[in-house]
């Protein structure tokens, strides 16, 4: 019985560490990149990059500030929000005594402006032959949002709400548009 124990043992030990020095072995041995992973040098000559332009941190509470401040002079109490290209939120502004709601509403309404490079008010109109448009994530088709252009191209878009109608709302971030034109 001890035999037999002890050459269990034995072989245990044996298989343990010739495993053990295999993973070691396998583990500091360099590795070959795989042929998929080799990518093609990305540089401008072969067409792989695109510049884009954003707008500035500095130049996008400019345009929320010229916003709130248009809403300010006619009493109105709004939210405004710029957000970049990619409908990342850049800045956001809620005024004094605006809603609730009107925070979340002027960053959908930024976004729509900016993704399909046109004010709010024209996109409303579109709902009628496309009516699923406003079942797209993140979107609002309501009077208020406005991008920001350069080159012909969309590269920001301001949205307002919180005004007693989206034609207030859409004027106030025009006001933020033109701002940037300073």
């Amino acid at each position: 019985m001890k035999k037999k124990f002890l050459l269990g043992t034995t072989a245990a030990v044996v298989l343990a560490a010739g495993t053990f020095g295999a993973v070691s072995a396998n583990a500091s041995a360099p590795q070959a990149a795989p042929a998929a992973a080799v990518a093609k040098k990305a540089d401008a000559d072969n067409d792989n990059l695109r510049q884009t332009t954003h707008l500035t941190i500095e130049a996008a509470t400019k345009a929320a500030q010229a916003s709130l401040k248009a809403a300010e002079k006619e009493n109105q109490r709004v939210s405004v929000a710029v957000v970049d290209r990619n409908g990342n939120t850049l800045v956001t502004l809620r005024g004094d005594g605006a809603g609730p709601q009107s925070y979340e509403s002027a960053v959908r309404k930024a976004y729509t402006a900016v993704s399909w490079n046109a004010p709010t008010s024209v996109l409303v109109g579109r709902l009628a032959q496309a009516p699923n448009l406003k079942d797209i994530p993140g979107t609002l088709f309501l009077a208020g949002g406005a991008p920001v252009t350069a080159n012909g191209g969309p590269i920001a878009g301001i949205g307002v709400a919180g005004a007693p109608s989206g034609d207030l709302d859409e004027k106030f971030a025009q006001a933020g548009v033109a701002s940037l034109d300073d």
